[in-house]
């Protein structure tokens, strides 16, 4: 498995480019992991039009069993320049109780590699964390007006932290804040995760 690394952050301006480099990449791995990932979406600020971001592709494979899906996927992800990172749990939200399994994920990570830079996240298909991703996602491309500032806190902190640990870990409760907003939002819209895209989109 891939060791994380503490590669100083780096956070770019948005490139157009991403949205379609993403659905090159959603569009080959629901081919290779096919079925067991019922959805392949693309995610996070690449995801999101105008957000700075690292220049990762953030991509979130849904399914039904995590190990199973760890041991169906880690040679053909192997085979495709990708390596299973140590990390198995996401951040579980300020003033959420759930525990910390509910949270759970597998991360295959791909870098210098002849194709993008990407992350792969796959969570259990309806967990607190593959929503989360999606609903983050959604929210902003719904209020591109909070985008720019959204964008501005990361390149700040970006410029002023050594590690992208310490990166992640300063930017999580931001997050949370954003979760504050945006559920009460996905509730007066009727908004469902994967609404509109067929399964494995």
């Amino acid at each position: 498995m891939a060791k994380d690394t503490s590669l100083a952050p780096l956070v770019v301006d948005h490139d157009p480019a991403w949205q379609a480099r993403g659905l090159a990449l959603v569009a080959e791995l629901r081919s290779v992991l096919a079925p067991l990932a019922l959805h392949v979406e693309h995610i996070g600020s690449t995801a999101i039009p105008g957000m700075a971001a690292k220049p990762v592709l953030d991509l979130q494979a849904s399914v039904g069993d995590l190990q199973e899906a760890a041991h169906a996927f880690d040679q053909p992800l192997a085979d495709r320049g990708f390596q299973r990172s140590v990390h198995q749990h996401d951040h579980v939200p300020a003033g959420c109780d759930d525990a910390p399994e509910t949270w759970a994920k597998r991360l295959w990570l791909r870098r210098g590699h002849s194709g993008e830079d990407v992350n792969l996240h796959v969570r259990i298909l309806g967990a607190p964390n593959e929503r989360l991703a999606l609903l983050f996602r959604d929210w902003f491309r719904a209020h591109p007006e909070a985008v720019p500032a959204y964008s501005r806190f990361k390149s700040t902190l970006a410029d002023t932290v050594d590690e992208v640990g310490v990166y992640s870990d300063v930017k999580d409760p931001v997050v949370d804040l954003v979760r504050t907003v945006a559920e009460p939002w996905a509730d007066e819209t009727g908004w469902t995760p994967h609404a509109g895209s067929n399964p494995r989109n």
